[in-house]
């Protein structure tokens, strides 16, 4: 039941207003969650990549990222519709104790050098509930704060939630240089299943009714996947009618494709080519320097987007930065460290360019009604194309990353989308605005883009 809260709507109020104790427990499940979110997923990536007495092949990487990824693609549309059925305190507890014992078990997995496939199966169900868990933060929200305090933790909470992603991440990378082998793994996963446990009992301590939903009707499973299902397809049927939207959305697929397969390439440039391949620790350093570099210019494509929004359209802004791409990617050919983590700055730069232009164009191109179902499909989209990068890398490049066709094949790709986008985008599509422009979550990864 949402409580009508009352007082200052400012983040110190939020944070340390005395009626708010329900929201702070609130924001610790979904800080200590986050924080073991970084580190399981650098454990993982250490584990599967840069595990001095494994290869790192294009296979393994692919399996790696599929594991990451696809239950933002498959579980994530799902999730809604089951949070709007079950007690989201219940969820919130119960998913984290869940992934809390998985890590116990993946921990014995890595320990015992057990299966192959048993890891993969207990790390593929660890980061399904993990949809579970930060839908469930978002919609239980509202019940913890007043509505003039809403925007503030709206804004506060999932930046906070990222930074203590990053900060888990960083502690996880030093942790597996300091240390090596599957000690270091086996450390950090149990840690953040401690981690993990400790989230659900924040959540635990949360009245069990306050987070709604406020009229739970129950749990039919057919009518429930029905559901999602028909959301899904029509959220793309939508799409394909509002061809601003589509347009940008099919571009927007293309060079996430195009960014997936160059990410694997530099992570096995990284582990098997600028460095020996017995020497994961440098090979794994070299891959955080990159992903750091292109993580500063994800920030300035973020900063320098809405400048360029008013100096042009947005279309036009996002075919450039397209064409900014197949530049930049010639410019890997040599196959060098500084070339490289230049690249990455300036793919960065133009693939969070591109995102921020499909976002906003996305949002003022469909219709208010349909715009959430719209989100879920941009959300399935942004995420499948980068498993189907994986799947092709997998197939296609050489256990170096060394491919001189690829990196002209991903050239020509983003270089001719960025041309069919210019042209087909000459003249303006129909675009809808709304009085009532509800925020709208961006499509989300595990992965840093």
């Amino acid at each position: 039941m949402r409580h009508p809260l009352k007082g200052n709507s400012g983040l110190k109020a939020v944070l340390s207003g005395p009626e708010l104790h329900w929201f702070r427990l609130l924001l610790a499940t979904r800080l200590v969650g986050q924080f073991a979110d970084g580190a399981f997923q650098v454990a993982l990536a250490t584990y599967v990549i840069f595990n001095p007495t494994k290869a790192a092949t294009p296979a393994t990487v692919a399996q790696a990222f599929a594991v990451l990824l696809l239950p933002f693609t498959v579980i994530g549309p799902f999730a809604g519709v089951f949070l709007d059925r079950w007690p989201r305190r219940q969820v919130l507890a119960l998913a984290n104790l869940l992934r809390a014992g998985l890590l116990v078990l993946l921990t014995l997995i890595v320990v015992s050098s057990g299966s192959t496939a048993a890891f993969y199966v207990c790390a593929l169900a660890a980061i399904s509930a993990n949809r579970f868990i930060l839908a469930g933060l978002s919609a239980a929200l509202p019940h913890t704060v007043s509505p003039k305090q809403l925007i503030i933790a709206n804004a506060f909470c999932p930046t906070a939630g990222t930074v203590a992603t990053a900060a888990g991440a960083v502690v996880s990378f030093v942790v597996h240089l300091v240390a090596t082998g599957d000690a270091a793994t086996g450390a950090v996963l149990i840690s953040a299943a401690c981690l993990y446990a400790t989230a659900g009992l924040f959540a635990f301590a949360i009245p069990k009714a306050l987070l709604g939903p406020l009229d739970s009707p129950g749990l039919n499973l057919r009518t429930a996947l029905g559901s999602v299902l028909g959301d899904v397809l029509g959220g793309a049927r939508h799409v394909i009618e509002r061809r601003t939207a589509g347009r940008a959305l099919g571009a927007m697929a293309v060079s996430r494709f195009c960014f997936g397969v160059v990410t694997i390439m530099t992570l096995l440039l990284f582990r098997n080519y600028f460095n020996p391949a017995t020497d994961s620790q440098r090979g794994l350093a070299g891959f955080a320097t990159a992903v750091t570099v292109s993580g500063l210019g994800f920030g300035a494509g973020a900063v320098l987007t809405p400048f360029m929004a008013r100096l042009m359209r947005l279309e036009l802004w996002l075919g450039s930065c397209l064409a900014l791409s197949a530049v930049t990617e010639l410019s890997l050919a040599p196959f060098r460290e500084i070339p490289l983590l230049i690249g990455a700055f300036l793919l960065g730069l133009t693939a969070q360019g591109q995102k921020v232009s499909t976002d906003t164009l996305v949002q003022r191109s469909v219709d208010d009604d349909f715009r959430g179902r719209v989100f879920v499909f941009y959300d399935m989209l942004y995420n499948g194309a980068f498993v189907l990068a994986a799947a092709v890398s997998a197939a296609s490049l050489p256990s170096s990353g060394v491919s001189l066709s690829m990196v002209l094949a991903i050239a020509a790709a983003y270089g001719l989308t960025g041309l069919w986008y210019l042209l087909k985008s000459r003249s303006p599509g129909k675009v809808v605005t709304s009085p009532q422009l509800t925020p709208v979550d961006p499509p989300t990864s595990s992965v840093v883009r």
